[in-house]
């Protein structure tokens, strides 16, 4: 078994911004997985917030011994991008060497498309709103916010895209007083979720705090460790692969959250349509997904994932599995 990792770069549309930052391109790690006959692909997004560079990352991915296999790779490395990637480029290749699909080999009902989130920089509240207009036939808008100052700007895109639901995601950016001051005006607005207000650290403020809207665990969340922290906090988890370490453990983190009450949200980093293939099975009659990376591109893989009015399509297999 044979395993190479290259450095790709994607163009955005336009310049992302978030609470922590902008960027300009996506940079992720491909991961090839070939046994001399058949090739599996893995794409990962190293998270700097998680401690991630793409040297680290690669790094993580060349010391694999020689051979393993899925179950071993669990124990060989942490949740995280290198795990994540390596993982979805086994899954890859074993669907190509049995000539089925993934979702086949797991046990899982063919997938179906599932409408997405498309999410909206962090801005001035004008440009905000005209990113609302500009996207106000979209059927979900997710807002970047996490400042003391957010109201105008959830005023803005609410007047922009009088008909979207809308979901907010604050990366960490509020303190448990702003969220509390917030908190109605998100009702009022018809607010549907709220991602991740509170810094990971910091979000025992929740404990005991109302949610008048249902409140989703991201970064406090990564895989199924996490859920005895989350409890009396969240309503919803955010299951991205590249913080469960891949499809493996975000399956499991999806059946067992289901299990202790929790809805599901199926999110991603800024990355092309090999990254979210593998998401789109985990996505399958979740809360909300989220996997609109490859819309945010101005370039993307040679065979991409499908957005239309119904939703991202799952992967053909000549994308992935």
């Amino acid at each position: 078994m044979q395993i190479t990792v290259t450095r790709d770069v994607f163009n955005l549309a336009q310049v992302f911004t978030i609470s922590r930052g902008s960027r300009s391109k996506a940079q992720v790690l491909t991961v090839k997985i070939t046994d001399g006959f058949f090739a599996g692909l893995g794409e990962c997004v190293p998270y700097a917030r998680y401690g991630e560079t793409l040297d680290s990352v690669t790094g993580q991915i060349n010391a694999l011994p020689a051979r393993f296999d899925r179950a071993a790779l669990y124990d060989l490395l942490p949740a995280g991008a290198a795990r994540n990637a390596v993982d979805c480029a086994l899954w890859d290749l074993q669907a190509k060497k049995a000539g089925k699909r993934v979702w086949e080999l797991a046990g899982l009902p063919a997938p179906k498309p599932e409408i997405t989130a498309y999410t909206l920089s962090l801005d001035a509240p004008e440009k905000m709103r005209a990113q609302a207009v500009e996207n106000a036939f979209r059927p979900l808008l997710k807002i970047k916010l996490g400042t003391p100052d957010d109201m105008p700007r959830l005023e803005a895109v609410r007047a922009g895209a009088p008909k979207s639901s809308i979901i907010v995601d604050a990366n960490e950016g509020w303190s448990a007083q702003v969220y509390a001051d917030l908190a109605p005006h998100l009702v009022r607005l018809g607010v549907e979720l709220v991602e991740q207000p509170l810094p990971a650290s910091e979000d025992d403020a929740l404990l005991g705090m109302d949610r008048p809207v249902p409140v989703c665990a991201d970064e406090s969340c990564h895989d199924r460790a996490s859920l005895p922290n989350l409890k009396g906090k969240y309503d919803v988890v955010n299951i991205k692969l590249d913080k469960t370490g891949g499809l493996t453990e975000a399956l499991k983190l999806r059946e067992e959250a289901l299990k202790q009450g929790y809805k599901i949200m199926v999110g991603c980093m800024v990355g092309s349509s090999l990254a979210m293939a593998p998401a789109t099975l985990v996505a399958q009659a979740a809360l909300v997904t989220d996997l609109d990376g490859p819309l945010l591109l101005a370039e993307d893989r040679a065979e991409p994932l499908t957005y239309d009015s119904a939703g991202v399509h799952p992967p053909e297999p000549g994308l992935w599995g």
